[in-house]
C-alpha cells in the first residue's frame, strides 16, 4: 500500500515537473550520473558517501544507494552539489531504499 502511494506521488510530481518545464531530476530529487567511458563518473543529487575503498564506493541518495565497483577508484572531489569519481569502473548498481 505504501509503495503504491509513493509511486503515485512520484508520477504526479513528474507530471507537474513536465507541465512546469522543470527538469524531472530536480523535481523528484533523482540522482544524475554522467559517465565518461569507464574512467570518470560525475554524480549530482546525492546525500552522502557510505563506503569508500579502491574497489567499492557506496553513495546514498534520496531513493536508495548507488554502488560503483572497479579498480583504483577514487573520489577526485566532492561538493554539496556534485562529486567526481575516477578509476576503472566495472559496474554501476542501483539499490532502491527499502520500505519501512
Amino acid at each position: 500500500m505504501k509503495r503504491e502511494k509513493k509511486e503515485e506521488d512520484m508520477l504526479l510530481r513528474g507530471r507537474m515537473a513536465d507541465a512546469a518545464e522543470i527538469p524531472r531530476e530536480l523535481a523528484l530529487s533523482l540522482p544524475v550520473l554522467r559517465a565518461v567511458g569507464r574512467q570518470e563518473i560525475r554524480i549530482e543529487n546525492y546525500r552522502g558517501i557510505r563506503e569508500y575503498t579502491q574497489e567499492l564506493i557506496r553513495i546514498s541518495t534520496k531513493s536508495g544507494e548507488i554502488r560503483l565497483t572497479g579498480r583504483r577508484l577514487g573520489i577526485e572531489y566532492y561538493t554539496n552539489a556534485e562529486m567526481k569519481i575516477t578509476g576503472l569502473v566495472s559496474a554501476i548498481e542501483y539499490r532502491q531504499q527499502k520500505e519501512g
